[in-house]
């Protein structure tokens, strides 16, 4: 086939399908099936040498590590109700007003994202958000959005906030004081506007009264061990960013040894824990960052690169900031994963100045709030809705993100150029 079809093009059309295959799901097949397939072909058609895809697969230990750390902590959270009784108190410091309310989630939102990682905010707090509207007797979509918008706006607060920081910036990420110099007020500006306009968006939704209080079961001493776990892995993680290291074997270690000690204390096998873990987002990591190097060997790094030389020939800032907008627009178009790693690619590959750096970021974290299809996070925050029985379409998805997310974008972007 290869004969028959220029390589560079036949790349480019197996990586197109693939995309669509995990924004689309056909067949219900899981995501991870559809990157799974693309990486599989790139190497039977012999666009990519076996070797390289190993190497391409090999590049993700650390997010790998990071992710099944983090799914463990979650999970162990979820089951122990930690967050069910955290959205429950949200409920109660409300007093019946759906206003409140919504900026008590908000909160809860950030708390989550910053601490736990995007994915967790999506797949973890969503479920108790909702069963929390239901006994609130709340709107329930205004406090769902807030579950997929907050979990891309804070997710660059610090690097463990989204997988995606690991992904662009590899073994080169900054330590935790220099991220704090660079990110911290871009991360301000992001939340705030989001915040802003997402509540303008809602804003009759939210008129009126809702449940003035609902029961809150006392947190068992198991989800007080989970919460103790996220604590310390919270506090590690800062301490080992601040250090310069690398962030997935320390969430991993943590995080097996936090569902170790509930299981071991319930007496219970850790089987029904490790199955509800969506362990499939680990082979569609390795499957994209296949597509990603099958794309640069067709030559997409080096295009991207000379587009950068010869905006930064003009002005860095309008370099830096057309790069944010661009690898914004283009997360909505083959999510911010794989738009990741062709940035991580670009940066990995040529020294680029920080502001470009830090602008690449900042649009593949935040960029996704425009639609559904924009990061893993919306798609998990998708699959716990259908679960729940309720659908969110893109039409009414970009409605609120095409109002959201480019006001969030400019003012990040616009903080971080700033700032010099």
């Amino acid at each position: 086939m290869t004969q028959l079809i220029n390589p560079h093009y036949l790349a480019w059309i197996i990586a197109a399908l693939s995309i669509a295959g995990i924004i689309a799901r056909p067949l219900h097949w899981p995501e991870a099936v559809w990157a799974c397939l693309g990486a599989a072909l790139a190497v039977a058609l012999g666009l990519l040498p076996l070797t390289a895809a190993w190497a391409a697969i090999s590049t993700g230990l650390d997010v790998y590590l990071f992710l099944g750390g983090m799914m463990l902590l979650s999970e162990v959270a979820r089951r122990e109700g930690l967050f069910d009784w955290l959205a429950a108190l949200a409920v109660n410091h409300a007093r019946g007003s759906p206003a409140r309310l919504f900026a008590l989630v908000y909160l809860v939102g950030i708390g989550v994202t910053v601490l736990l990682s995007n994915d967790a905010t999506a797949v973890v707090l969503t479920p108790a958000v909702f069963a929390v509207a239901r006994r609130a007797e709340a709107p329930a979509l205004p406090l769902l959005l807030i579950c997929a918008l907050i979990a891309n706006a804070a997710s660059f607060v610090l690097p463990v906030s989204n997988p995606a920081n690991l992904v662009v910036f590899g073994k080169h990420m900054p330590a935790l004081a220099d991220w704090a110099a660079r990110f911290w007020l871009p991360s301000l500006a992001s939340i705030t506007v989001t915040w802003l306009m997402l509540r303008f968006t809602q804003r009759k939704a939210l008129a009126g009264r809702c449940a003035v209080s609902v029961p809150v079961a006392p947190l068992s001493g198991h989800g007080k061990v989970a919460l103790a776990g996220i604590v310390i892995t919270a506090a590690a993680l800062l301490t080992v960013s601040a250090l310069g290291w690398q962030l997935g074997l320390p969430t991993a270690i943590l995080g097996l040894l936090t569902a170790a000690i509930v299981t071991l204390a319930q007496r219970a096998s850790p089987w029904p824990l490790l199955r509800d873990i969506a362990w499939s987002v680990l082979p569609l990591v390795a499957g994209l960052f296949v597509l990603v190097q099958m794309l640069a060997q067709a030559g997409l790094i080096e295009a991207v690169r000379h587009w950068l030389l010869s905006l930064l020939q003009s002005s860095e800032a309008i370099a830096a900031a057309t790069a944010g907008i661009a690898i914004a627009l283009l997360s909505n178009v083959i999510n911010n994963l794989p738009a990741g790693l062709i940035g991580a690619s670009v940066v990995a590959a040529h020294h680029l100045p920080e502001r470009i750096t830090d602008s690449l970021l900042i649009g593949v974290d935040l960029g996704p709030n425009l639609s559904v299809t924009g990061s893993l996070a919306t798609i998990l925050w998708l699959g716990v809705l259908r679960r729940e029985g309720l659908h969110v379409d893109f039409r009414t998805f970009l409605k609120t993100g095409a109002v959201v997310m480019p006001p969030a974008l400019l003012a990040a972007l616009g903080t971080r150029l700033l700032m010099g």
